[in-house]
């Protein structure tokens, strides 16, 4: 659970979270979302709030349905799927999602990724497979984000296969 915490909510107190949610199963099951509510309070203090609710109840669901697994293995998927020239792009709601994005979008945009120092290529990747589009995540606009609350969190990134 502290790794789910840490990874997928970005939680210092990761570790005092899952904890006091071991102790407080140990004397009863968490049967409604009031209970790990109350565990989330009694970890992080008073003034934890929605925001640490929806952050830390949002790792939980990620955990549960590997959701980040499932992006890691559907983007390569896509991008051997994807039309010389096309587009690949990716709305991401979550730093996780997002940073998995980034990395794989970066790793395809480079040439060979053998040491430096290696005599031979033994990676096979002669040139890069495509660019990126976007160098920075877009996001919405101020003025979005007051019509569609749900795009603040929301960020693009776009990469083009070689053509």
């Amino acid at each position: 659970m502290a790794q789910a915490f840490k990874e997928y909510a970005d939680e210092r107190k990761a570790m005092r979270l899952a904890r006091t949610i071991e102790k407080r199963r140990a004397n009863a099951p968490l049967l409604v979302s009031d209970d790990l509510v109350g565990a989330i309070r009694e970890a992080l203090g008073a003034r934890s709030g929605s925001g640490d609710f929806a952050r830390l109840f949002q790792a939980v669901r990620i955990a549960v349905n590997g959701e980040l697994t499932a992006l890691e293995r559907a983007l390569p998927a896509l991008r051997d799927r994807l039309a010389p020239g096309g587009v690949m792009v990716v709305i991401a709601y979550h730093s996780g999602e997002d940073r998995l994005v980034k990395h794989a979008f970066r790793a395809w945009s480079e040439d060979c990724i053998c040491p430096p120092r290696q005599p031979v290529c033994t990676c096979g990747r002669d040139h890069a497979l495509g660019t990126v589009v976007t160098r920075r995540a877009v996001t919405a606009s101020e003025a979005e984000a007051d019509r569609n609350p749900r795009a603040r969190s929301a960020r693009l990134r776009a990469w083009q296969r070689r053509g």
